[in-house]
């Protein structure tokens, strides 16, 4: 090892100041990587992550600054990422369980009766929503019965992208009007609102944006040639042959609804779904086959029913088909640690404060900045946080109330989040829908239309609070 001058480096603990210009060329980097290798080379998103880090790390050496600028980034980064990367691994073990047990394929079979062909993208959209918000959890209604629209769309031979953006639109309106989110909650709080009343001031943005949603469903839908009522039929009969379909097999579920209503935390609801189906499989199947279960868990729940729709729809889960979405997540939380260490954030959120001086730039300045954030870091916790702590003393200055910021937080924080094929939210829900973000973007209508009518209103002044 070289002789390293300490004098030019930080020393472990010491802050990195950036100038705006230098922030805003080394963001512009950054995303210059990600797009090329997005949209130009078609590379899977891991790529141009590990590409921005490797650029990030030697552009941290050019400064001469100390490697543990880096390394200090990279743990603060998979620090925020811990219960994540958690979730995302006992969901697949739940995915696996859960297809033994028969939950998934009950709600599935359930599901037939409760959405109507004819209608099938607005009725998933408006049944999603009611359930997310009855748990208050995005992740969780699709992972369950996000899972189970896909399997009927996939009957009903229905375009699989369209289905996946009713999906996470219906979830993220769910998990936006309920009381029990935590992202809802987090938004709230770092503005310093009232929980009811960020709820009832989002109602702005969410009604509008959810008829409008409901309305392109619709428009859209009608034109979807489903199959055939027998083919549907024959689907079916080979999914309840081949899995356990039964009332009692939607116990886990159940279960899992409940904790979550009662805001348990994530992990303990994860876990105790897990048992509870775990249970429910070996009653099905009146034994305990060990030697079933290890792989099971690993690898995920197979079967050959001879319907190759049926198998490929049930077959999957388990530890191991997460390890695409934990991998792609640690890569963009070391990321988007090292952009913090660095400077970036802090030196352009400085740069943006100057530019807030109407209603209108109040508004648009952290709908953008918490979407650029989600581009940048891929986080949807750190776009609300940060995007908050750095405008509420400027809407304090304004007069404007904070229900307005924590309106715009979550119209470009956790709601974009999902769009990000690097983000935790995107990562999640197309490695559960098994549908790449890209393909969905375009028909998760709630979505996009969430920070255009938030924007909206505040250069017209629609829906703003009165200022203080």
């Amino acid at each position: 090892m070289g002789h390293v001058d300490q004098e030019d480096r930080p020393s472990n603990g010491e802050k990195v100041v950036m100038g705006g210009r230098e922030a805003l060329f080394v963001i512009a980097s950054v995303l210059f990587i990600i797009g090329t290798s997005l949209m130009v080379f078609e590379a899977q998103p891991h790529v141009p992550l590990f590409l921005s880090i490797s650029f990030l790390a030697i552009y941290n050496a050019l400064k001469r600054q100390s490697w543990s600028v880096v390394e200090r980034g990279i743990i603060k980064g998979i620090q925020s990422g811990i219960v994540p990367i958690m979730i995302f691994m006992l969901i697949g073990i739940l995915i696996a369980v859960w297809m033994k047990a028969g939950t998934l394929p009950t709600l599935i079979a359930y599901s037939f009766n409760m959405i109507s062909p004819a209608l099938f993208l607005p009725s998933v959209f408006l049944v999603t929503a009611i359930i997310g918000i009855s748990i208050g959890s995005s992740f969780t209604t699709v992972s369950t019965v996000g899972i189970a629209f896909m399997g009927m769309g996939t009957a009903l031979d229905v375009n699989l992208a369209m289905v996946a953006g009713s999906v996470v639109s219906g979830a993220l309106l769910g998990d936006k009007m309920s009381p029990m989110s935590d992202t809802t909650n987090l938004a709230s709080s770092v503005c310093k609102v009232d929980l009811f009343e960020h709820i009832r001031h989002m109602l702005w943005t969410m009604v509008p944006a959810a008829v409008i949603t409901m309305v392109l469903f619709f428009i859209i839908g009608s034109g979807q040639e489903t199959a055939p009522t027998t083919e549907v039929e024959s689907w079916m009969a080979a999914l309840r042959e081949a899995t356990h379909v039964h009332v009692l097999a939607l116990i886990p579920a159940v279960v899992v609804i409940i904790l979550a209503a009662k805001r348990v935390p994530a992990i303990p609801t994860m876990l105790t779904g897990i048992g509870v189906g775990f249970l429910t499989a070996v009653a099905f199947e009146g034994q305990l086959a060990v030697n079933e279960w290890m792989p099971l868990i690993q690898n995920g729940f197979e079967i050959s029913s001879g319907n190759e729709q049926v198998d490929a729809l049930v077959n999957g889960g388990g530890i191991q088909s997460m390890m695409w979405a934990v991998s792609l997540l640690i890569l963009a939380l070391s990321m988007g640690g090292i952009l913090s260490t660095l400077g970036v954030i802090e030196a352009l959120m400085n740069k943006l404060r100057t530019w807030m001086t109407t209603s209108g730039r109040a508004v648009a300045t952290p709908v953008l900045t918490a979407m650029g954030l989600n581009i940048s870091l891929g986080e949807q916790y750190m776009s609300v946080v940060l995007t908050g702590e750095a405008f509420s003393d400027r809407y304090r200055e304004m007069g404007l109330q904070g229900k307005d910021l924590s309106r715009a937080l979550e119209s470009g924080g956790t709601v974009i989040n999902a769009l990000i094929p690097y983000g935790v939210a995107g990562v999640f829900m197309s490695s559960v829908l098994e549908v790449s973000v890209l393909e969905f973007l375009p028909y998760a209508f709630f979505c996009l239309l969430c920070p255009l009518i938030t924007m909206f209103y505040g250069f017209t002044g629609i829906g703003m609070a009165k200022k203080t």
